[in-house]
């Protein structure tokens, strides 16, 4: 779904407006084309909307919510020029873009802590272990563990309601691996999908429902949800998801970088240029702003240097690195 951008709200549809509504504009005007994760969409949109009041208008920005998977996809074509990405992209999306020659700069924009979310009538869920979740989740649960009394014992006789990424979703990748050991290895009857307010809505109405998405979303439905704190496995201590705990490392294994990638013939454009740079000088507030952690100041000013230079390739290697903290990260920089 290819949209624009029209204020900072990520609460339900009704904050995009798709192109195929937008009245035409002048073909001379130039175009800034996103699309990917909606973990990272609440930040490219609000730079978006910030850089085109910046530039009156005169350069239009769409962004659009497809997933980290299916926007490496659109990316890989050649389709867009920015992909929003809530993992890193992997060794068959890398395959992918050197097929058709579309090469790349990745710059990690903000650190997000993955949420697992419950409708606020659950009263007997205190915090959550690895273990926990992987019963939920794990592949072999699937028309098996239906009742949260199948999950734990203690629980009551109730149904287990799971609401939770799609496929094409980064998130669905990051969290399959850092629960179930390997991406994509998940039980497929639950509710899914790449649009995060939509699990939002479903988990609201259901007293027996839990699900996990990205922070901001969490952030912006607090009086509708209730976030579950994760036993951290090192320290044995439940941590409750937050920018402190992501800041300080505790929250683990569910914080993780968020990435946008840049396609290297675009940043040839001056429009794509200005756009990145833009993006990465106004971050650190907006990251805030949205709810999301900003990585430390001298991380934004190393991107705009690589966006400068054109570096191209990924610090990842094809791979997710799950349990990644920022100082962790920060030491990646000088792989490129």
């Amino acid at each position: 779904m290819q949209c624009s951008v029209l204020n900072r709200s990520i609460v339900g549809a009704t904050a995009l407006l798709c192109l195929a509504m937008v009245p035409t504009l002048a073909t001379a005007q130039e175009t800034v084309k996103v699309d990917g994760s909606s973990t990272v969409f609440p930040i490219t949109e609000a730079v978006a909307e910030d850089f085109q009041k910046f530039k009156k208008n005169k350069i239009r920005v769409t962004v659009g919510i497809s997933g980290t998977g299916g926007g490496f996809k659109k990316f890989c074509r050649g389709e867009t020029d920015i992909s929003d990405a809530s993992r890193p992209i992997l060794a068959r999306e890398m395959e992918d873009c050197k097929k058709t020659g579309v090469q790349y700069v990745e710059l990690a924009v903000a650190y997000d802590a993955l949420t697992v979310v419950m409708n606020p009538k659950n009263t007997f869920i205190k915090s959550l272990t690895v273990a926990d979740l992987r019963r939920m989740w794990e592949p072999s649960a699937q028309a098996k563990v239906l009742t949260w009394k199948q999950v734990n014992g203690s629980w009551p006789d109730q149904p287990l309601k799971l609401f939770g990424a799609g496929a094409d979703s980064g998130t669905f990748d990051y969290f399959t691996e850092a629960i179930n050991g390997r991406a994509k290895a998940s039980r497929g009857d639950y509710t899914a999908s790449e649009d995060d307010n939509v699990l939002v809505q479903g988990i609201a109405r259901d007293g027996n429902a839990i699900g996990y998405f990205g922070y901001a979303y969490y952030a912006e439905n607090k009086d509708k949800l209730k976030a579950v704190p994760i036993v951290n496995p090192r320290t044995g201590k439940a941590v409750e998801p937050s920018p402190e705990t992501v800041i300080d490392g505790s929250y683990q294994p569910l914080a993780r970088p968020i990435f946008i990638y840049v396609n290297a013939k675009s940043l040839e454009r001056p429009e794509i240029r200005e756009f990145v740079q833009y993006y990465m000088k106004s971050a650190e507030a907006l990251v805030r702003e949205v709810k999301y952690v900003p990585l430390p100041p001298k991380a934004y000013t190393y991107n705009l240097e690589m966006i400068d230079k054109k570096v191209i390739g990924t610090r990842f290697g094809g791979e997710n690195k799950v349990g990644l903290t920022i100082e962790e990260l920060m030491k990646l920089e000088a792989r490129l």
